[in-house]
C-alpha cells in the first residue's frame, strides 16, 4: 500500500515531498532481483521505508539538519513502532552516506538476517517451491501449540464466526460511507420525529417527509442532474429505481458501524431508526421499495464464489491472528510475521478459482483479522480484570482489611453478600461480559434483525429518561439466554438473578441493548491502564513514589485498595432506586458498573487515575 502527501515550500509543489511504502505481498524476499538490494536497514521479510526528498532551496533553508529537523522528524514517525531503527542521512551535492556508529550494529544485524532470509528462499526454491510440506507442517504444529492465538479464546470456530463477520470496506465503499456519515451527521431525524404529535397521522406524515429528505439528499451529492429530477418530479415511484443504491449505501454503513463499535455513535443511532421507520407498516406502503439490504459477511461472501474451503484450512488461525508485541523479543515477533505471511500465501494459491482471485481471499482473510483485533482489544481488559479477581482475592481466605462483603444499605449498596458471595458474583459477571463481547458480532446481526422487522413494530412512550422506542426483540432475547446458559454451566454456583431486561423501560430495545455492553471495554480499560501504568510513574517520578508511599502504603497496598473498590462496589446492585432497576439481575449489573465510573471522582485514589493518564470512561462521538 503507498500513501503520498506533498507539502509545498515557498508556493512551488517542486520542493518536498515523502511517501511511505510497503511495496511487498505476503511472503515475498526483499532480493535484488525485484529492487531490493539495498534495503538492509528493515528488519524482517518486509517493512515501511521512508523517503524524504529535498529541493536545494529546502536544503538551504536548514531542512537538512538531522539534529534539529530531520531525527525529530522520524522519531515521530516510529515513536509507536515496535522496530529498531537506524537513522542516516544522504546528501545529493557530495554523495556521503552519513551514518552514526552507534546504530551501525542495527544496520550490520538487519543484513546478517537478510543474507540469511535470501538462503532460505534459494534453498526453497532449489526444492522447486518458495513454501515446501515441512514449512506447511511447522506451521500446522505452530497453530496446534501457540495458545496465544486469538480464536483459541473464543469458544466458536472461525467458520463459525465467519457467518456474522462483516466484510472489510474497499476504497469505493469508504467513499460512500463518508456520503452516509455526513448526511446522517447533518440532519435532525429522530428530534423530529421522536416527540408527541396531535396524533398519528401527523407522525407518520414527517417520518415521510423525512426519510425523503435523506434519500433525495443521497441522490443528488452521486448525480445532481437525477437528484434534480427527484425534487422536481411529484411521483415519488421514481424512488424505486434507486432501490439498490439506497440498500448498498446504508449496508455499508451498518457494516462499517459493526466492525467499529466505537465509530458513528451518534449518526448509527439516527440511521437505523431511520430504517426502522422506513420498514415500518405505517411508512413502507407509502416508499413502494425497501432500503433494507442484508450486511455482507465473509461466509456470504466466499460461498457465493465457491470458496468456503479457506475456513476450514488448517492455516486459517495462523494467517488470521493479530500479532502483538507484549513483552516478546523483535527476533520472535518478526518470526510470527513470518508465518502469519507464510500462511496467508498459501491459502490464497490453494483456494484461489475463476470466482475467487487472491485479493479476494486477501479481503477475506483480514475482515477475520479485523475481528480478532476487535475480540482483542474488547476482550482482554475483561480478561486482565477476571486475573486481577483470582489474583488478589480468594473465596476462602479474606486478607485483613479487604473483607469484600456488603450489606444492604451500608455505602449505597443493595445487596447483601458474604466476601465469598460478592467473589463468585464479581467474577460471574466478569465471565459473562466476556462471551457477551465474544459474541457481540453475533448478537449484533440479531439486533438489527428485531430492530428492522417488518411485523414487529415498537411504541413511543416516556420511560424516564425521555421518549424511547420501546420493541420487543425476540431473537436477541433468545440468543441472550443462549450465552447465559452457557456461563451458568461453567459457574459453580449462580448467585443473583437471571432477568434479561429486554424491551422494557430499562433496556427499551435491541440497540439500547448493544449499547449497553460496547461500554464493558470502556468501563474495564481505563482500570487496567491505570494499575499497569502505576509500577511505571511509580519508578520514574520520585515525588509520585513519596505521595504513594506515606498516602497509600506503597504500590502493592494501592493496586489492592483499587481493585478491593472496584469488586466491592462496582457489583453492590447500586446505581437505581428500586430492585427491578437494578440490583442483582443481568442488566443491573452493568447498572452499578457504571454507578460506580460515575463516583470515582469521589475517591480517594482519582488522582492516581488522572495521574496515570486518564481521562473519562465514555470515550469520543465520533
Amino acid at each position: 500500500k503507498e500513501t503520498e502527501e506533498e507539502s509545498c515550500l515557498g508556493g512551488s509543489s517542486e520542493y518536498s515531498h515523502f511517501f511511505i511504502t510497503r511495496p511487498m505481498e505476503e511472503g515475498v524476499m526483499p532480493l535484488a532481483s525485484n529492487g531490493f538490494d539495498r534495503f538492509s536497514d528493515v528488519r524482517g521479510e518486509s517493512g515501511t521505508r521512508v523517503t524524504i526528498r529535498l529541493s536545494q532551496r529546502a536544503i538551504e533553508a536548514g531542512m537538512l539538519d538531522e539534529e534539529t529537523v530531520l531525527k525529530p522528524m522520524l522519531v515521530k514517525f516510529f515513536e509507536t513502532s515496535q522496530y529498531s531503527v537506524a537513522f542516516s542521512s544522504y546528501n545529493n551535492n557530495d554523495n556521503d552516506d552519513v551514518v552514526h556508529d552507534e546504530v551501525q550494529s542495527i544496520i550490520d544485524a538487519s543484513q546478517i538476517e537478510l543474507d540469511e532470509q535470501m538462503e532460505e528462499a534459494a534453498a526453497a526454491a532449489k526444492d522447486g517451491s518458495d513454501i515446501n510440506e515441512s514449512i506447511l507442517e511447522d506451521l500446522v504444529n505452530h497453530d496446534n501449540s501457540n495458545t496465544n492465538l486469538q480464536g483459541v479464546g473464543s469458544h466458536n470456530s472461525v467458520k463459525e464466526r465467519s457467518k456474522f463477520i462483516p466484510l472489510r470496506l474497499s476504497i469505493g465503499e469508504r467513499k460512500m460511507l463518508r456520503l452516509v456519515e455526513a448526511i446522517m451527521t447533518c440532519c435532525d431525524y429522530t428530534t423530529d420525529v421522536d416527540r408527541l404529535f396531535k396524533n398519528a397521522a401527523r407522525r407518520t406524515h414527517a417520518q415521510l417527509k423525512s426519510v425523503m429528505a435523506v434519500l433525495r439528499g443521497m441522490v443528488t451529492a452521486c448525480d445532481y442532474a437525477a437528484g434534480q429530477k427527484l425534487c422536481d418530479d411529484d411521483d415519488d415511484n421514481h424512488f424505486t429505481d434507486f432501490e439498490p443504491f439506497f440498500c448498498q449505501m446504508f449496508e455499508i454503513a451498518r457494516r462499517h458501524k459493526i466492525m467499529n463499535p466505537e465509530k458513528m455513535r451518534t449518526e448509527y443511532g439516527k440511521l437505523i431508526y431511520l430504517l426502522q421507520d422506513a420498514v415500518s407498516p405505517t411508512v413502507a406502503p407509502h416508499l413502494s421499495f425497501s432500503c433494507k439490504g442484508p450486511i455482507e459477511t465473509v461466509y456470504k461472501f466466499l460461498e457465493a464464489r465457491g470458496g468456503l474451503g479457506v475456513l476450514d484450512d488448517p492455516l486459517i488461525e495462523v494467517a488470521t491472528q493479530e500479532i502483538l508485541a507484549e513483552k516478546k523479543t523483535r527476533a520472535n515477533i518478526d518470526e510470527e510475521i513470518r508465518r502469519k505471511e507464510m500462511a496467508v500465501s498459501k491459502i490464497k494459491s490453494s483456494h484461489r478459482n475463476t470466482n475467487l482471485t487472491s485479493d479476494d481471499i486477501h479481503l477475506c482473510l483480514y475482515s477475520i483479522c479485523d475481528n480478532n483485533s476487535f475480540l482483542n482489544s474488547n476482550r482482554v481488559p475483561i480478561d486482565k480484570v477476571i486475573g486481577y479477581l483470582q489474583e488478589s482475592f480468594a473465596p476462602g481466605n479474606i486478607d485483613e482489611g479487604y473483607s469484600l462483603s456488603i450489606v444492604s444499605g451500608q455505602d449505597g449498596a443493595r445487596l447483601s453478600h458474604s466476601h465469598e458471595r460478592q467473589y463468585y458474583f464479581a467474577l460471574q459477571s466478569l465471565s459473562l461480559w466476556r462471551d457477551i463481547v465474544d459474541d457481540m458480532f453475533r448478537l449484533w446481526h440479531f439486533a438489527e434483525e428485531d430492530l428492522l422487522s417488518e411485523t414487529i413494530t415498537y411504541s413511543l412512550k416516556d420511560t424516564g429518561q425521555g421518549m424511547q422506542r420501546v420493541q420487543q426483540s425476540p431473537r436477541t432475547y433468545k440468543a441472550m439466554q443462549q450465552i447465559l446458559v452457557r456461563v451458568q454451566g461453567k459457574m459453580k454456583q449462580w448467585i443473583g438473578s437471571g432477568v434479561i431486561h429486554l424491551g422494557d423501560h430499562n433496556v427499551p430495545n435491541a440497540l439500547s441493548f448493544i449499547d449497553k455492553y460496547t461500554q464493558v471495554p470502556r468501563i474495564l480499560g481505563p482500570i487496567v491502564s491505570c494499575l499497569e501504568n502505576l509500577e511505571r510513574i511509580y519508578e520514574n517520578d520520585d515525588g509520585i513514589k513519596e505521595m504513594i508511599d506515606d498516602g497509600f502504603g506503597g504500590l502493592e497496598c494501592l493496586k489492592k485498595d483499587i481493585l478491593y473498590d472496584f469488586f466491592r462496589s462496582a457489583f453492590d446492585g447500586s446505581g437505581a432506586d428500586n430492585f427491578y432497576d437494578a440490583g442483582s439481575c443481568i442488566d443491573g449489573r452493568m447498572t452499578s458498573a457504571w454507578h460506580w465510573c460515575s463516583q470515582l471522582p469521589s475517591k480517594p485514589f482519582y488522582s492516581i487515575f488522572k495521574l496515570t493518564g486518564f481521562t473519562g470512561f465514555d470515550g469520543e462521538f465520533k
